[in-house]
């Protein structure tokens, strides 16, 4: 049975500079608007970085209890859609269960990469990562994740802005340094913790006055991505039905 994570203050009230979206659309940065998995139907993350072993977890993950989950989802961007509900596995359950004993990180490993199929990236301090309501999902609102919102396997982190929730995660990396890490985009775009709650949109400026940047970029950013998915979805046939599943 699934365990089942109360709904948190954060899911219950807009935070500062948020407007709430009816719709869930694709977004992201613009250079990833064309890019897609290239794998959707199983789950594999590679663990590498300071580690003493590097390792794919794939069907392990079954072995971690399932959780659910009900938050909000924020967008650096400015808007917010309410009330999501995710279904996975405990960021912290993986790493204390099958992280920690397989792929033993070195003291102080603390600096979290994680990357996408589409080859995007972020980061976050593993304490942050460490706490109850971050998820590595695979199911939204009752049914497997869509390539539109990060098939197979995305990060869940509700007190952070979206940027940090990578989509198609194929590769988490533990390291002890940060130096040679460098962020998607600008650098001010990315914030090293990105919290909500203080309004950490990005670096070196206030994040009151990045609404006024971002702002007007959302509808033009929905509609580039949702017509880039289009398009690949055009051109990708649906998968046929399997040999084994009988007609009725």
């Amino acid at each position: 049975m699934p365990i089942a994570i109360s709904r948190t203050e954060s899911a219950t009230c807009l935070p500062p500079g948020q407007v709430a979206r009816d719709d869930f659309p694709r977004f992201g940065a613009s250079p990833f608007d064309g890019r897609f998995p290239t794998q959707t139907e199983r789950v594999e993350v590679q663990i590498g970085g300071d580690v003493r072993h590097s390792l794919a977890l794939a069907g392990e993950l079954q072995r971690v209890a399932r959780t659910e989950q009900c938050a909000d989802f924020h967008c650096v961007t400015t808007w917010t859609h309410r009330s999501l509900q995710w279904s996975g596995f405990r960021f912290a359950d993986v790493y204390e269960q099958l992280v920690q004993p397989l792929a033993e990180p070195a003291a102080g490993a603390e600096f979290v990469v994680l990357r996408g199929q589409d080859g995007y990236r972020a980061s976050l301090p593993l304490a942050d990562l460490l706490a109850s309501d971050v998820l590595l999902a695979d199911r939204l609102n009752g049914a497997p994740l869509s390539i539109a919102h990060g098939a197979p396997l995305r990060l869940v982190a509700p007190a952070h802005y979206g940027y940090k929730s990578v989509k198609h995660v194929r590769r988490i990396e533990f390291w002890r340094s940060s130096a040679s890490y460098r962020p998607v985009g600008l650098r001010f775009m990315a914030h090293p913790r990105a919290r909500v709650a203080a309004e950490e949109r990005g670096q070196w400026f206030p994040g009151w006055l990045l609404r006024y940047l971002y702002r007007p970029l959302i509808n033009r950013t929905a509609a580039r991505f949702d017509e880039a998915l289009q398009r690949h979805q055009a051109r990708v046939p649906p998968p046929e039905p399997s040999q084994t599943t009988s007609s009725s």
